[in-house]
């Protein structure tokens, strides 16, 4: 193991207290999440808890034009299931032919953001372009989902 990996690892005691914090930090952002995903369970969402996505998942959350959208610890996902595969916004856009990613690695990566940036977070996504390829957060979850590293979005 190279001195740069083993400088990045963390005591899991330690990983899990700033997990902790951070989704205290986000917690406004995850209650709209949660009130979201409550109104799609009157309408045929069902929840589960994805550990690994630190994420309470709503899937086959009714409104929206398909895909997932993410909001502090919940994800509101319009399908079956977040292990599948999908587009980056790069590939959408039409800014090179890129391999498919897993839908779950995408929205991971917003997770982590939302557990930095807290409250933070909407308002910057919206000031970096929203739903779009421009977008430095987009960007950066698809390349978390194409490497497993880098979802920071600066």
């Amino acid at each position: 193991m190279n001195a740069a990996l083993a400088a990045r690892r963390v005591p899991r005691a330690v990983l899990r207290v700033l997990q902790g914090l951070g989704a205290v930090w986000t917690l406004p952002n995850t209650v709209a999440g949660l009130l979201l995903g409550v109104v799609g369970l009157a309408f045929g969402a069902h929840a589960h808890v994805r550990r690994r996505d630190l994420a309470l998942v709503f899937h086959r959350w009714p409104w929206g034009p398909g895909g997932a959208l993410t909001l502090g610890n919940v994800i509101l996902h319009t399908g079956d299931s977040l292990d599948s595969p999908c587009m980056t916004y790069a590939h959408h856009a039409g800014r090179g032919d890129e391999a498919p990613i897993l839908l779950a690695d995408h929205e991971r990566a917003h997770v982590f953001q939302y557990m930095v940036l807290g409250p933070l977070f909407l308002p910057l996504y919206l000031a970096c372009g929203g739903i779009s390829a421009r977008n430095r957060f987009e960007r950066a979850a698809d390349r978390y989902a194409r490497s497993g590293r880098d979802w920071w979005p600066w």
